[in-house]
């Protein structure tokens, strides 16, 4: 069975502090609905791309006002860590969780983040691998350093790791280190191909992960992908129009708000059209995790708790019993 996730990049249009306590109320909404999952984005300076540079903190705020609800980074930016704080503070948060953290990882950020933390971004993908073997010591138990080892010790992390990546070289990395595989809600098109779809970019990630995992692993394979449901399909465009085409987000060239739905491979309208547009994307079929977030749309908030709520009542369960 798919587990059910609600995603939030923290970007409600309100000051820092109000961002953080409507999150709050987001993924608390989503724990009460049945959703068993609830990730976070890392961004660093830049308040219109997303609103958290310090996930874990937030998720320790977000682990004292729930009970079951999974909770996790989508993503830690590790090139701009330290692994081995990382390492101590997810091992303090999963014992403070009741050990319901789970750790997403990636290489990405922008190239002026990369200069404001002292590291060269031309490296990022050196420093990644690097750090990531560092995280993956520390949580074995290893050495890490004049015999120094983590206290608390977190060997359950090991299994609770997640890879965001948008190439199949990275789907096979993900694949080979029995990590779970996270797939964007939507991803640049290949230069000269821009009609593909995002289930065919992402169909040779997935499979170059389960080619490379090795024989009796369980597969990991989290879906994020952008879904908006509103009691009527007017409202749900009326919100999607205004978001979609706000400054700074890449629009294509003519049409109106369903094309700007396509560019961003969102899910829009009612309960029934979003069930019936997430029904034709086929790399559902194979995922594990189906997570939920409403950027880049980005509603007001009220909006997002409905969205929520619709979600849980009516599209989850219509997608149970089809073949996603």
């Amino acid at each position: 069975m798919t587990r059910l996730g609600f995603f939030t990049r923290l970007l409600d249009d309100v000051p820092p502090a109000e961002r953080y306590r409507l999150a709050l109320e987001q993924i608390v909404h989503a724990e009460r609905l049945g959703f068993e999952t609830a990730w976070v984005a890392q961004h660093h300076f830049d308040g219109e791309e997303g609103g958290l540079p310090a996930p874990l903190v937030f998720l320790s705020h977000v682990a004292a006002r729930t009970e079951r609800i999974r909770i996790g980074t989508g993503i830690i930016t590790l090139p701009l860590e330290h692994p081995v704080r990382v390492a101590e503070d997810a091992a303090v948060l999963d014992l403070l969780s009741g050990g319901r953290l789970e750790v997403g990882v990636a290489g990405g950020g922008t190239p002026s983040a990369f200069e404001a933390f002292g590291k060269d971004p031309a490296r990022r993908n050196e420093i990644y691998a690097e750090h990531l073997e560092v995280l993956v010591n520390a949580w074995s138990g290893g050495d890490l350093g004049g015999g120094k080892r983590l206290y608390p010790p977190a060997p359950r992390l090991l299994d609770a790791i997640w890879e965001a990546t948008f190439s199949v070289g990275g789907g096979e990395r993900a694949g080979l280190a029995e990590h779970g595989l996270m797939l964007s809600r939507t991803q640049p098109r290949p230069e000269g191909r821009p009609e593909l779809s995002l289930a065919e970019i992402q169909k040779p990630i997935v499979d170059a992960y389960y080619a490379a995992l090795p024989p009796g692993v369980t597969p990991r394979i989290m879906a994020s992908r952008t879904a908006f449901v509103a009691d009527t399909r007017e409202e749900a465009l009326h919100w999607a129009a205004q978001g979609l085409a706000r400054p700074g987000l890449p629009q294509p060239d003519g049409g109106g708000v369903d094309e700007l739905i396509a560019a961003w491979d969102a899910h829009v309208g009612t309960p029934e059209d979003v069930v019936a547009s997430l029904k034709a994307d086929p790399t559902l079929k194979r995922v594990t995790d189906l997570v939920f977030q409403v950027h880049s749309i980005d509603p007001p908030h009220e909006q997002v708790l409905r969205s929520i709520e619709l979600i849980a009542t009516e599209v989850a369960p219509a997608l149970e019993g089809s073949t996603v």
